[in-house]
């Protein structure tokens, strides 16, 4: 999680802090008797404990997608960032690759509260997404009431929307092919769905420019595959963070941008509406760029947000 070399072809040109501006550690997160795997980093120095930001992947990604720069800028500044994958996915077990909201929001709780036994941040809790994970983060920002900031980068915050955007056709396809998959997977016949593919394709990103944005994140020792099982199609349809928005209380962040084919700028424009705390950042970008050609206004718009959101 820590090379220092470029993993990815979309982060080439990120400049990275010195190592030696930030620590890393490896945490263990239990869920439901398997585990989730991750890596804390904090900042270099003898300073007060630091607050403690919580991040997780996109929608079918690993945490080694292009998020450990974003980690270690926050470190460089002075947070501490627990960012770790779910299970299923990269280092954590399993192997399924299911994308599920609800499990996945667990494993996001479970990981708040192991950061909450280390000694050596503080009691201040930022929780931070991209894509789906972003409508994770909101998600629990409305149902929690320790979440002390967060922060979603082109949040998904309706998926139902997504999905009938696509049309007709592509419900129908992703409803009968989920539905197969769901009877069928415990008697070794499930059906795969790619993550990310072209707009013809059944797949769970389809939008136009999308793939090959994803694969340009990929860590490229990952073994990441891009699939998932079908049925994933099914949990994913009526996922709809955006009902939650009026119920948070904490200062959020809404970085949206204005070139994304995946979540228009209109509805994050609108959610932001919602948010009795919000801060709304559009920005000439797409559901990806903000950690590859965008990263660093991406990441100044978020550490000056922090800044306000925590009085620092």
């Amino acid at each position: 999680m820590t090379r220092r070399h470029p993993v990815n072809r979309a982060q080439r040109r990120v400049n990275r802090p010195p190592r030696e501006r930030f620590a890393t550690r490896d945490l263990t997160v239990d869920v439901d008797g398997s585990r989730c795997r991750g890596t804390l980093y904090l900042p270099s120095g003898d300073g007060e404990d630091p607050p403690v930001v919580v991040m997780a992947p996109g929608l079918g990604a690993e945490r080694s997608f292009g998020l450990p720069a974003v980690a270690e800028r926050f470190a460089d500044a002075g947070y501490a960032a627990f960012l770790f994958d779910y299970r299923g996915f990269g280092e954590s077990d399993g192997r399924s690759q299911l994308v599920e909201p609800a499990r996945q929001r667990a494993d996001y709780a479970a990981a708040i509260d192991r950061v909450g036994r280390i000694d050596d941040v503080s009691d201040e809790l930022v929780l931070w997404g991209t894509s789906l994970s972003a409508g994770h983060v909101l998600t629990l920002a409305a149902e929690r009431r320790d979440v002390d900031a967060a922060v979603a980068v082109t949040p998904m915050l309706d998926a139902r929307a997504i999905a009938v955007d696509r049309g007709g056709r592509y419900l129908g396809r992703a409803g009968t092919t989920g539905l197969r998959d769901l009877l069928g997977h415990r008697l070794g016949r499930g059906r795969s769905v790619p993550i990310v593919g072209d707009a013809d394709e059944l797949a769970a990103i389809t939008e136009p420019g999308a793939k090959r944005a994803y694969l340009d994140l990929v860590d490229r020792e990952s073994t990441w595959r891009n699939e998932t099982p079908a049925r994933s199609l099914l949990r994913l349809v009526n996922y709809r963070p955006v009902e939650r928005l009026g119920e948070i209380r904490a200062p959020t962040l809404l970085l949206a941008g204005s070139d994304d084919a995946i979540v228009p700028v209109d509805r994050v424009v609108a959610a932001a509406e919602e948010l009795s705390r919000g801060t709304l950042v559009t920005m000439p970008a797409d559901h990806f760029s903000a950690f590859g050609d965008d990263f660093e206004p991406a990441v100044g718009h978020q550490l000056s947000f922090l800044r306000d959101a925590l009085d620092r």
